[in-house]
């Protein structure tokens, strides 16, 4: 009698006969349910089923159709409907088999407050229409770098607006001439607003239009003797003509919003270089490397990035691209609805903008070049490190732990990690270590381990190859009964222990186990991917004690002051922007807080100032 059960491949076969030839989504599942690929088709008969008709496929692909166990679709009414869906389900679930940019962060924006003084801001979030928005910029520096300029330039405020209601008297940036202390009334309203327009301008790339008015009021100002005026002007001009100096894009195009995106692929790796132009100044630019991009084209990897980027944010009116996408037509269509406005997708600009875009090609061309040299560099470093240690050749996960804390206040350990050939801070862990004698660092070390892996050996979670504990012999041994206690056997422990100088270059590594000491020389690659893995570990704990510590004091400092309980410290946090503000502030200024009297507002004005 013969099994009449249908294959996995017949199972399959038989499915994709059921399927319409509508647009819609698919997906691959395994046997498991994981979700193995996300496509869109105009026709879903048709693309499906072209899988299991060719046989010329890539190695991903029929790495992926190999484990295929069924498949699922979604019917919509467009094409148009079926990106979106397919984009909104790949960043939900991040398949395997899908090309996948990671980009976590919402880019940031520069802000002019609707407030009638308004004030200079580094934003990400939600837009308010109160406000005005510029950017985006693809980094937070360019924006911090801006503002800089700005508050050189036009003196305009940057305090939080409760620090600003609150003052009474000229801050420190008064002081050095970045600020016209509008707080105070150091400034009538008209000229301040004057100088927030002029910023505007500037922010809009309509610096010819803001020169001509400032030499304009530059000369009525000479005229009139008002020779104070006329120079600070003047000096409003020489700036700004540096700054113009300064910016790539020319003078021809400058109101003009566009991202300049290329993509390249060479030595197995694909880059997408981002550039930004908004108000006719390059405003930086941002290379990405995705992840899951094997066998991947760069026009494949195009459109996946376009998608990903574009679909859930504001496009700019133009992006210049390369390749050219194969759903160009649709995307350009899709965020035109979604932006309200045109978008023009140019694939072959001219002039000017082709050399826009050579410059983001090269671009990305250079970040391959930097990632492959790294790559090369750090996998140079661990081959010396398993060499040196003989540790196990496929070694390539590295967990480091470190504790921080100041004379056992707020302590707080750290676990950072290295992996595939870098290290990977989306992975990295703090914990707030409590309930242990203060300063006992043995005990603290015993608790971060515990917590770690014993969910790892739980399941949930990566069993590192190599654990590194920052510190000595007491502080292996910890670990070591640690990872005894969980039943995790196949980590290798590594102590490293500052030498007798606590130099760089002088550690000591304690081999678990035996606890012999190993010296490498101060100029061997292995002992500078430790002191690389070691010093982050180092920052990352030192920085997460430190937010700690002063979240801590700034709640301790203000309720150790009789009649300060929690809802009236954070009454006072928040309308004088924080402890400093609040130590600034006058017995008047106290007794402005809701449910301050005078007596209160005494005891606390003697208290801070101690």
């Amino acid at each position: 009698m013969t099994d009449s059960t249908p294959t996995r491949e017949q199972r399959l076969l038989d499915h994709v006969k059921t399927l319409p030839h509508l647009p819609g989504v698919y997906r691959y599942l395994a046997l498991d349910g994981t979700v193995l690929y996300v496509g869109k088709a105009r026709d879903l008969k048709k693309r499906v089923g072209s899988y299991f008709q060719k046989t010329d496929h890539s190695p991903r692909i029929r790495l992926m159709l190999g484990q295929v166990d069924r498949i699922e679709t979604t019917v919509v009414r467009s094409e148009a409907e079926a990106l979106v869906l397919e984009n909104n389900l790949i960043k939900a679930l991040a398949p395997r088999y899908n090309i996948l940019f990671r980009d976590d962060k919402s880019y940031p924006y520069l802000v002019v407050t609707g407030h009638r003084y308004p004030r200079l801001a580094y934003y990400r979030g939600a837009l308010d229409k109160r406000n005005q928005y510029f950017g985006p910029f693809p980094n937070g520096y360019v924006v911090k770098e801006s503002i800089q300029l700005l508050q050189k330039v036009f003196k305009l405020r940057t305090c939080e607006d409760s620090v600003f209601t609150n003052r009474s008297r000229p801050c420190l940036l008064h002081q050095i001439k970045r600020c016209s202390a509008p707080c105070v009334a150091l400034v009538d309203q008209d000229t301040y607003r004057a100088d927030v327009n002029h910023a505007v301008l500037f922010l809009q790339g309509k610096a010819n239009e803001l020169l001509s008015d400032l030499e304009a009021r530059m000369q009525v100002a000479s005229e009139s003797w008002d020779f104070e005026t006329a120079a600070s002007l003047r000096d409003q001009i020489q700036a700004l003509a540096k700054v113009q100096e300064r910016q790539f894009v020319s003078s021809n195009t400058s109101e003009l919003d566009a991202d300049i995106v290329a993509c390249v692929a060479d030595k197995g790796m694909l880059c997408v270089n981002l550039a930004m132009v908004r108000g006719g100044r390059h405003v930086g630019d941002k290379s990405l490397f995705p992840s899951h991009a094997e066998d991947y084209g760069p026009d494949e990897a195009l459109s996946a990035f376009l998608a990903q980027h574009y679909l859930d944010r504001s496009a700019p009116p133009v992006i210049i691209c390369h390749p050219a996408p194969d759903d160009a037509t649709l995307l350009a269509e899709l965020l035109s609805d979604q932006a309200g406005r045109k978008v023009l997708l140019n694939c072959n600009p001219n002039g000017e903008r082709r050399v826009w875009l050579d410059m983001a090609r090269k671009n990305a061309e250079f970040a391959i070049l930097q990632r492959a040299s790294q790559a090369a560099s750090q996998s140079g470093r661990l081959a010396a490190l398993v060499e040196a240690l003989d540790l196990p050749e496929e070694t390539q996960r590295i967990e480091c732990f470190d504790i921080s804390h100041t004379m056992g206040e707020a302590t707080v350990a750290s676990c950072v990690v290295f992996d595939r050939g870098d290290m990977q801070p989306k992975e990295y862990r703090r914990y707030n270590i409590e309930g242990i004698t203060a300063g006992d660092d043995y005990a603290a070390m015993k608790q971060v381990l515990t917590r770690r892996y014993g969910k790892i050996a739980a399941g949930e979670g990566v069993v590192p190859d190599l654990i590194l504990i920052d510190g000595g012999k007491g502080q292996l041994t910890q670990a070591e009964e640690v990872l005894a206690e969980v039943g995790l056997t196949q980590p290798t422990l590594l102590g490293v222990a500052k030498g007798e100088t606590r130099k760089a270059g002088l550690e000591q590594l304690i081999i678990a186990t035996s606890h012999e000491v190993v010296r490498l020389p101060a100029d061997h690659a292995g002992l500078h991917l430790i002191q690389q893995i070691r010093d982050e570990s180092h920052r990352f704990a030192i920085t997460g004690h430190r937010a700690r510590r002063a979240k801590a004091r700034v709640a301790s400092s203000l309720e150790e002051i009789d009649g300060v309980g929690p809802k009236r410290r954070q009454r006072l946090l928040s309308r004088f922007g924080g402890l400093q503000g609040v130590k600034s502030a006058s017995v008047e200024d106290l007794m402005q807080v809701d449910g301050i009297n005078a007596e209160l507002a005494e005891r606390i004005y003697g208290a801070l100032r101690g």
